[in-house]
């Protein structure tokens, strides 16, 4: 994650999760790059936005009331789907290749059990 200079950080700044979201978001730029130019306004839009949703959904939920932060979680999660259905489509069409492809994957499992782990730890603070 690129460092920025500031003299405070905002409470979600510090999650792990949160810095991954980014450092995804950062992959997914690279990657639409690389787009013939008509699909970078098409699907690389779409792959943009919802690479993007993660790290918004996860900033916004942090530090709500709990059932709201589990709800932004539940949207993460589904910009997590939607961003494995674009690479997918996006190796599928040539845009990427296999490594970018595996990669993009590998980044999104990660991010995926990231979420779940602090939705059980939402849940079991929730439930005590």
């Amino acid at each position: 994650m690129k460092n920025y200079p500031h003299s405070n950080l905002f409470d979600f700044e510090s999650l792990e999760l949160y810095k991954k979201s980014l450092d995804y978001s950062d992959f997914v730029y690279d990657l639409i790059i690389r787009f013939p130019k008509e699909e970078r306004f098409e699907l690389g839009s779409q792959f943009n936005r919802a690479a993007t949703s993660i790290s918004l959904n996860i900033a916004e939920g942090y530090g709500e009331s709990i059932p709201l932060a589990l709800r932004y979680l539940r949207i993460v999660r589904g910009s997590v789907r939607e961003c494995l259905a674009c690479s997918t489509i996006a190796f599928r069409r040539n845009y990427i290749d296999e490594l970018k492809y595996i990669e993009s994957r590998t980044l999104l499992v990660e991010l995926s059990k990231m979420a779940a782990g602090y939705k059980k730890y939402l849940n079991r603070k929730l439930n005590k």
